[in-house]
């Protein structure tokens, strides 16, 4: 049974003219599918086009050139997606802002990991950086997988101690049930404590007695989820090493990664923090940024 779809439940997937948006667009399409959601295909095009710069037998209008790129991409969701109420979003402008104006009110963003035009040489597009820097809603970045790439049907999710963040945990948990997965909870041990300095010199920690004590704070953490949703396997894992290395590697043939932005209050999200900055640009996953909350 497909749930009811709703405009407030909308997923919002932005297109660009370039190689392998069928991806992007199916990757979209199928998360409107698990959440019984509507799909708009957003394609923003600068117009006026600056003179000479339009060749003889182009479109005309913005309309006209967004629906070519637009209308293939609705085709492919009608085909694969019967079940998804899909609408073309026609932009006059500038990509990034279109898309930030519907993350008010959409319950997902998607975009690609490259951008085009300009930024070829950047590992992630200007226009994904953008939206998952200062999006009001989640954002999911889908980098295209290297063909006969296998997935695992595992959902990631980075989590920081002691402030676990219920959002993103929530987040992460739906995810890996829609799509039937198991739940890796993922920290990264980086720093080891170090204890006051004694007559010999600093004292650090045993390391084997500091991992116990992640362990058992991290458990405690999870056993709250774990009680709430009976029909998760949620498991964890404890590496040593960067965030975002660590992260990066365990999501590595996973369906989906999930980090939150630690941007803080007053800044309005100026810039990502540095672990989700680093998965939204190394990760081979599709990576799921949620936004800080302004308090």
């Amino acid at each position: 049974m497909v749930a009811q779809q709703s405009e407030g439940g909308t997923v919002v997937v932005g297109v660009a003219e370039a190689e392998r948006q069928d991806e992007v667009v199916h990757f979209a399409a199928e998360e409107a599918a698990l959440r019984g959601s509507r799909l708009r295909i957003l394609h923003a095009v600068e117009w006026p086009m600056p003179p000479g710069t339009r060749r003889e037998g182009e479109p005309a209008s913005f309309v006209e050139r967004a629906e070519r790129v637009v209308e293939p991409l609705q085709a492919l969701v009608a085909r694969e997606f019967p079940g998804v109420g899909v609408s073309p979003d026609l932009v006059s402008g500038s990509p990034a802002p279109a898309l930030l104006d519907r993350s008010s009110e959409a319950a997902l963003i998607v975009v690609g990991h490259r951008g085009a035009g300009g930024f070829a040489r950047l590992p992630l597009g200007s226009v994904s950086w953008q939206v998952a820097t200062h999006a009001e809603c989640p954002v999911v970045v889908v980098r295209p997988r290297d063909a006969g790439q296998p997935k695992e049907n595992r959902v990631v999710v980075g989590v920081d101690l002691p402030d676990m963040r219920p959002d993103v945990m929530h987040f992460a948990i739906e995810a890996a049930r829609t799509r039937r997965a198991v739940l890796e909870v993922v920290y990264a041990a980086f720093h080891p404590p170090v204890l006051k300095t004694g007559p010999a010199g600093p004292a650090v920690q045993d390391s084997s007695a500091a991992a116990g004590n992640v362990r058992e704070i991290l458990e405690q953490a999870l056993q709250p989820y774990r009680n709430e949703n009976p029909d998760i396997g949620i498991r964890s894992r404890i590496e040593g090493g960067r965030p975002a290395a660590v992260l990066t590697h365990a999501a590595g043939r996973a369906e989906l990664l999930v980090v939150g932005s630690h941007g803080r209050t007053g800044l309005k999200r100026l810039m990502l923090g540095s672990v989700s900055a680093q998965a939204l640009h190394t990760a081979t996953c599709p990576v799921a940024v949620l936004p800080t909350k302004d308090a």
